[in-house]
């Protein structure tokens, strides 16, 4: 039985991609392409930002960006719909794209089962594995925020669904809570 040759991509070749509305994102050498975002979606990324922008400019800890580029090796290089990082963490990954792990990436869930496999899943294991400190997921379908924390050894040990009427709070922006239900568009 003859093999075919797997052709691993690079961040490199992102460079080669159309100049269109889709975001290209290559992780374990293999091609990811998101359609452009919903309002639902950017309307959830859009409130969550406000509220940490906010927080920050009275707690300069550090900065809260959209889209920005995360480039982690040769072979994954990805944009979260959301970053944080500490004034700290910037001085080691800063550039034109960051060149490491942030402490936060929030990712907006797009529907469809290849979207939702991409985000829980792929991203997931992408983040855990290369030293963000927390993961979170907006469900604007099911008005949720997973949050998935690493442990001191490494990797995503806790996970944490919150509801409307919870509050998102976080160890690493001390103060920061915004109540789970306002980020999502009100029906």
């Amino acid at each position: 039985m003859k093999q075919r040759a797997e052709i691993m991509l690079t961040v490199a070749d992102l460079d080669l991609m159309p100049e269109d509305d889709n975001r290209y994102e290559v992780i374990d050498g293999d091609l990811h392409v998101s359609t452009a975002p919903s309002y639902h979606h950017q309307h959830c990324l859009g409130e969550l930002f406000g509220r940490m922008f906010i927080y920050l400019q009275e707690q300069p800890l550090g900065q809260v960006m959209f889209g920005v580029g995360v480039i982690f090796d040769e072979f994954n290089g990805v944009i979260p719909d959301l970053v944080y990082f500490s004034n700290e963490r910037k001085k080691r990954i800063g550039g034109v794209k960051l060149t490491g792990a942030p402490e936060i990436v929030v990712e907006v869930l797009s529907p469809g089962q290849k979207n939702e496999q991409r985000d829980r899943k792929v991203k997931r294991r992408l983040y855990s594995e290369n030293g963000v400190s927390e993961y979170w997921i907006m469900d604007p379908e099911g008005r949720t925020v997973e949050v998935h924390r690493a442990s001191k050894t490494g990797g995503f040990r806790s996970k944490v669904v919150l509801h409307e009427g919870d509050r998102l709070t976080t160890a690493l922006l001390p103060g920061f809570q915004v109540e789970v239900g306002t980020l999502f568009v009100k029906d």
